[in-house]
């Protein structure tokens, strides 16, 4: 009897190492010290030493049952992208910039090629917001989870000037609300579209007209990263007031997040285009409204609230970085809550 009788293969374990290293190569930051296959990973702080009240930010997350959607059309090299994004926005949304970010892959079997992808994915997703992936670990769990199976999580660090912290402390009646794009469901909900869609490989594999797609690319579409995105609005000089994640909980329970006591936001659900996959979801599932910005980003993956005279310049900073922006609301005296009319 031996470990690899037992479910367990080292060699497979040492294998997807070798393949995964060039992936990580590619997110490594000059505060980086050490290479992959360390006890942990070490990340120099002298850089921060410049601020001058440095506070560490972390975030930590999975993919959730959007995870299923990769095993059913043996595509793995996205939902990384999807890890990386729901640590890093968070990150963001204080202000922070991200430094580092670790991941855990939990498998039924280590298939090192299909370790690899993931993985590939999660570099992707550390070069778009700049961190390093510094570590991670991958588990196998045999007679615990089906061999096909896996699940990804991961935790990122990131570190802001305290002036500089992000706390919708400032946030005033007669602010505007930006609203940035999404690219699609995200990583939330994901329970509701599985069960709406009746999810399998052939109905993933349906075209929609009013999609543009088949049924799995869209929904499989990874999360946007806005920290390049963020970086650019505050570098165009503009001081941002609150921001809010869209993740699960939509617009009810998230906007509401980043607002201080006697602050109301009020967002106008028309104010900007609202991708086919919402529409489509709710027809087919019949989902009402409100359960539908309750769950989902709606089309808009992140909310800014900034002082009305800084409007243009923070649009115009999201166009320049590459990406779309709209004006979706304001804040008005009020409740703390939101209203979505």
């Amino acid at each position: 009897m031996d470990y690899k009788s037992a479910g367990v293969d080292i060699e497979a374990g040492y294998k997807s190492v070798e393949l995964i290293k060039k992936h990580v190569a590619k997110t490594m930051r000059e505060e980086v010290l050490g290479g992959i296959g360390g006890f942990s990973g070490a990340f120099s702080l002298e850089k921060i030493k410049k601020m001058e009240k440095p506070v560490l930010v972390s975030g930590t997350d999975g993919v959730g049952t959007k995870i299923q959607l990769a095993y059913l059309m043996d595509k793995h090299d996205t939902v990384g992208i999807d890890c990386v994004a729901m640590c890093v926005n968070d990150i963001a949304c204080t202000g922070g910039e991200p430094l580092f970010f670790l991941d855990y892959i939990a498998c039924g079997k280590n298939i090192p090629e299909k370790i690899e992808q993931i993985v590939a994915g999660v570099a992707e997703g550390c070069c778009q917001s700049e961190c390093a992936l510094i570590g991670g670990e991958t588990a196998e769990h045999p007679g615990l989870m089906p061999e096909e199976e896996y699940d990804l999580a991961g935790f990122a660090v990131g570190v802001v000037d305290e002036k500089e912290m992000i706390t919708g402390q400032e946030i005033a009646p007669g602010d505007v609300l930006i609203g940035l794009a999404s690219t699609g469901v995200h990583s939330n909900g994901f329970s509701l579209v599985r069960k709406v869609f009746d999810v399998s490989k052939e109905t993933l594999s349906e075209y929609y007209e009013e999609l543009g797609g088949t049924l799995g690319e869209i929904l499989l579409a990874p999360t946007k990263i806005y920290v390049r995105e963020l970086k650019a609005i505050r570098e165009a000089g503009v001081r941002i007031h609150g921001a809010s994640h869209i993740t699960g909980g939509g617009f009810y329970e998230n906007i509401p997040r980043m607002l201080p006591e006697g602050a109301r936001a009020y967002v106008e659900k028309n104010s900007y285009p609202v991708p086919p996959i919402f529409r489509l979801l709710a027809k087919k599932g019949g989902v009402d409204e409100h359960m539908m910005y309750n769950t989902y980003n709606m089309g808009i993956g992140m909310i800014l609230a900034v002082s009305p005279e800084d409007e243009e310049k923070t649009l115009a900073a999201v166009r320049d970085a590459g990406w779309k922006a709209y004006v979706v609301g304001s804040v008005r005296e009020g409740e703390k809550g939101v209203d979505v009319c």
